[in-house]
């Protein structure tokens, strides 16, 4: 069964949300993702997504224009204090772009509060026809496929799911057995890049790799196969080889037809 691709926002991170639909379009993807709000705590600058309506006609448009379609949107970070008003300001960009998954990380390290959280997004995206996936990363406070399954579950929310990146369950104690055994109404979609192996496992480390130094799939040490295997069939697999040293070599659109041969090839290999 043929997997869809979305060519993630990082993989592309240099160009803006225009450019990014028309690379997609050129080099095979069927679907695109946008970044509208920050990932990092400090540095990283607004994206005009959020409050430009000119910017928000023109990539609609783009979409138009190449049948693309935007699968995930960045993204929230649920923190003790969530900005309700902004995510509601960012659920009303989502369906204007008719995106489909939105990516959520948890940094309360308040289990019941960030599942109280959690739950009172899924409610909010719910109306704007959006999922919400909460991607577990070892650093925050969802380090694993158990504790995002555990937070999802108890949400109870049918928009609810569990984001599995490839790199996040090499780095994590996640097994593929796990990912395989995830409930296929939680699966909403999936990141695949590489990762060199062995790492550095401090922190510090692990996020410089994520944002900055991925490898495209096949080209590491991850079990790529192995997750081909264990993902839901048909699911649609995002694109996220963010490489910052790369990218001074190489422009997006070169970056982006590596990585969707790659992960074609993956997939190949693994009978999808």
């Amino acid at each position: 069964m043929t997997h869809p691709l979305s060519l993630a926002f990082l993989t592309t991170f240099e160009v803006g949300p225009v450019e990014a639909v028309k690379i997609a379009a050129e080099t095979g993807y069927q679907m695109v993702g946008l970044r509208i709000l920050p990932a990092a705590a400090a540095g990283e600058p607004a994206y005009p997504l959020l409050t430009d309506d000119r910017a928000l006609t023109e990539v609609r448009a783009a979409l138009a224009d190449t049948g693309m379609t935007v699968g995930d949107v960045e993204i929230i970070r649920l923190k003790a204090e969530p900005d309700w008003d902004l995510f509601a300001r960012f659920c009303d960009r989502c369906e204007a772009l008719a995106a489909r998954h939105v990516l959520v990380a948890g940094d309360d390290t308040d289990r019941a509060r960030l599942t109280d959280s959690f739950a009172r997004f899924c409610e909010m995206a719910a109306p704007h026809r959006l999922t919400a996936d909460l991607e577990f990363m070892p650093w925050t406070a969802v380090p694993d496929l158990s504790a995002a399954l555990e937070i999802v579950t108890a949400a109870g929310a049918t928009n609810g799911g569990v984001l599995v990146d490839a790199l996040h369950y090499d780095r994590s104690s996640t097994t593929l057995a796990q990912i395989a055994a995830l409930p296929r109404d939680r699966v909403n979609y999936v990141q695949f890049c590489d990762g060199a192996v062995p790492y550095d496992p401090s922190t510090e480390e692990l996020i410089r790799i994520a944002r900055g130094e991925r490898l495209f799939p096949g080209q590491g040490g991850i079990d790529m196969i192995g997750l081909a295997h264990a993902i839901p069939e048909g699911v649609t697999v995002s694109v996220e080889v963010p490489h910052r040293a790369l990218a001074e070599k190489l422009d997006a659109r070169a970056r982006a037809e590596m990585a969707i041969a790659a992960t074609r090839g993956i997939l190949r290999a693994a009978g999808r």
